[in-house]
């Protein structure tokens, strides 16, 4: 073998999503603070992004979280999440496969019954508690960033199914957070394929219609997902995020969840100290409550703390042969959707 390059993954899965985590293979990427690497990969060179998350190394059913050295001292560990499109500032069901991480091969050490890590993402710092018995991470929750809502009731127009009205709301990333019942489909497997064409063309379309930018992070500057909500009941919401270019969150997506809750608080259906439940595609719970309030460039913000479980169900090994002619990855339609065709190969 003639590997000019290895990584070393733990597999994980949070509630159904795959969600891998590189533990040893990269030792920093260039910049000052989490944001800045996360800037040097989208907008310097994303090599290492396209070599673990496109195929043939990579899969559509699959986040890949780069572990790093953190920037904050205060910090335990730092991380940014890679996705087919771009690397990500945030994601809260990610976090928890981190800490899962982290603990289980023993990178940090395990203490029981419960660890508290900080972990730094691009988007800030969210601090973790693990409960574990037995070497096991049996529950993540996490004490979230800030969440605001950025505007509510905003309206697109589109060829398929007339005026949708959606809200947006940052939790790490910006969502567009839509009512599915306007559409005239469910949150149910069987859809998958239309809750992905419409996520697809709901975020075009409000990307183009708004203008959103992180008041402290500037390079936090568009909607990255859209998100279908589907209230069961007063205290239980089933969430669809659609991730680019043609995929369904299989968990209930942990930055999701907890911008829906910060959206529910700002219509007064959500108090600090209260609880809800959001529920996945697949039937997988996420538990989300309010713990707090605070500001954000003058905008009243909310402090969600969502919590679920991971599991740890293989390790891997990722290598490059030189000669590789598909070293910088490659997708088609017929796996990653029709989207797939604007990623270059």
């Amino acid at each position: 073998m003639r590997w000019t390059k290895t990584l070393q993954l733990l597999d994980v899965h949070y509630e159904g999503e795959v969600g891998k985590v590189v533990t040893s293979g990269i030792y920093d990427i260039p910049g000052k603070t989490m944001t800045e690497k996360m800037d040097y990969i989208n907008k310097v060179d994303d090599t290492l992004r396209r070599f673990v998350c496109l195929e043939p190394r990579g899969a559509v059913n699959q986040t890949v979280n780069l572990t790093i050295p953190p920037c904050d001292p205060s910090a335990d560990a730092g991380f940014i999440v890679l996705q087919a499109d771009e690397a990500h500032p945030m994601s809260g069901a990610n976090t928890m496969c981190v800490a899962n991480a982290l603990l289980e091969t023993g990178m940090i050490e395990m203490k029981e019954p419960k660890t508290v890590l900080r972990l730094e993402a691009p988007a800030g710092i969210v601090t973790a508690t693990a409960e574990c018995k037995d070497g096991k991470c049996e529950r993540v929750s996490l004490d979230m960033i800030p969440s605001f809502v950025d505007a509510l009731d905003q309206t697109v127009t589109t060829k398929e199914w007339g005026e949708v009205t959606f809200d947006i709301t940052f939790e790490g990333v910006f969502y567009a957070v839509v009512d599915v019942g306007q559409l005239g489909i469910s949150i149910t497997p069987e859809h998958t394929a239309d809750l992905v064409r419409a996520g697809m063309v709901l975020k075009e379309a409000a990307n183009a219609a708004f203008d959103v930018q992180h008041p402290e992070i500037p390079s936090i500057d568009h909607i990255a997902y859209a998100i279908f909500v589907e209230r069961l009941d007063a205290n239980t919401v089933r969430t669809c995020c659609t991730l680019w270019p043609g995929r369904v969150d299989r968990s209930p997506c942990g930055t999701g969840s907890s911008a829906i809750s910060a959206i529910l608080h700002k219509r007064d259906d959500l108090a600090v100290g209260e609880e809800m439940t959001t529920v996945s595609i697949i039937g997988s719970r996420f538990r989300v409550s309010l713990t707090g309030e605070t500001e954000v460039d003058g905008k009243t913000a909310a402090l969600p703390n969502v919590s679920g479980r991971c599991w740890t169900y293989g390790m891997s090994q990722l290598a490059l042969d030189p000669d590789d002619p598909f070293k910088d990855g490659l997708a088609l339609p017929d796996a990653w959707g029709p989207e797939a065709m604007h990623i270059k190969w």
